[in-house]
């Protein structure tokens, strides 16, 4: 599985979603596509790229379709094609046998390292560790396959722990030839910074609503014009997310979310509670994530609409955002939003129970609010 799994297509009937390694297209990013390619076709291709933006953007995809690009393009140049024209696209046909031996998992020159799956805790860990990426040197070191490139993808490469993050470092100090390393990120900050000095920056922008609105009429046509319309802006451009918020009931999500926090200070506490009974529960791992997510979002269209330089995700929550504003000055409620990411992050860090971390981030926005009642003379 990987780290960027939002980062998705459905397929032909519109009812299953395709992991990046599957995927064989790619929702915008033509500038990023046309730097690979340039690249490449300059002859000299660095041996490392991190490719940033928001979760969901194509950050995967685009890691194994450049893979895939390079794997093809060996293949077609060792073929003894004379003259052959100069490659114009990264894309490689679904039925190409390198498209299928990477979807398989079954390429000898591609080694992938991801959060793995912690069998105790049913669920991916919450970092790389040091086993995952110890093997990249010695499958570096050996002679490719078929005769080309060898490419290692790092998926999710900013939950790399210390020791981790030391041996890719290690291997970043001296490229094999004819090697190259993918890494994604949602937070680069996260890296070390000679890990970030190290690769060629390639940073993916968020998609624009339009993009975003198109693709789900593609991709998800039961859902009216209103409702693509709104989860594209839940979505903060990225199309992967758009389709998690859309098999998850996320707009309905997103209203109960609205409704307490327009509330505030004065929560609900029994629709509080049942809310995070249901996204703390087991199996409402998806609901929990979409609330990291949605939450903080909503914070952060407040701040931006009270300082006029932001919109609006429904068109009747304008008021609401702007009374809880008020409360607070825009720089208290910017460090409450780095406190509700903060806790969002520990929580699947330190495999924290989901309805209290629910609760908690409640509590402390309810906790700013009245705070603004306590203080006023």
């Amino acid at each position: 599985m990987a780290d960027d799994d939002d980062d998705v297509e459905l397929d032909a009937a519109g009812s299953a979603l395709l992991p990046p390694r599957e995927n064989p297209a790619l929702v915008g990013h033509a500038a990023a596509e046309a730097a690979l390619l340039a690249s490449y076709r300059s002859g000299r291709l660095p041996h490392a790229w991190l490719f940033t933006g928001p979760r969901g953007v194509g950050k995967a995809t685009l890691a194994f379709r450049f893979a895939r690009f390079l794997f093809a393009e060996s293949g077609r140049m060792a073929g003894g094609l004379f003259a052959a024209p100069a490659p114009t696209s990264l894309a490689v046909a679904a039925d190409d046998p390198v498209f299928r031996r990477v979807a398989s998992g079954g390429h000898a020159d591609l080694m992938v390292v991801e959060r793995a799956w912690d069998p105790r805790r049913r669920r991916l860990r919450s970092e790389i560790v040091a086993d995952d990426t110890r093997g990249i040197a010695g499958f570096l070191r050996l002679t490719a396959a078929e005769g080309g490139w060898r490419v290692v993808i790092i998926d999710g490469a900013d939950a790399m722990n210390h020791h981790a993050a030391n041996a890719v470092l290690k291997i970043l100090e001296e490229p094999p030839r004819r090697a190259v390393l993918l890494l994604t990120s949602d937070n680069p900050g996260r890296l070390l910074p000679t890990i970030r000095s190290r690769c060629r920056l390639l940073a993916l922008k968020p998609l624009p609503e339009a993009e975003i609105v198109a693709a789900l009429g593609r991709y998800r046509p039961d859902l009216d014009d209103a409702a693509q319309a709104v989860l594209a802006r839940l979505a903060d451009g990225s199309i992967g997310r758009a389709l998690a918020l859309a098999s998850a009931d996320g707009i309905a999500l997103y209203r109960d979310l609205r409704t307490m926090l327009e509330r505030l200070p004065a929560l609900d506490a029994e629709a509080l509670s049942a809310f995070a009974d249901r996204v703390g529960r087991a199996d409402g791992e998806a609901g929990f994530a979409l609330v990291a997510e949605l939450l903080p979002g909503w914070l952060a269209r407040m701040i931006a609409l009270a300082a006029g330089q932001g919109g609006v995700a429904l068109a009747d929550e304008a008021a609401g955002m702007r009374r809880v504003a008020a409360r607070r000055g825009l720089d208290q409620w910017v460090e409450v939003w780095e406190n509700l990411n903060h806790l969002f992050a520990q929580a699947d860090g330190l495999n924290l129970d989901r309805k209290q971390v629910v609760l908690s981030a409640f509590f402390t926005l309810e906790a700013a609010a009245r705070q603004a009642a306590l203080e006023t003379p």
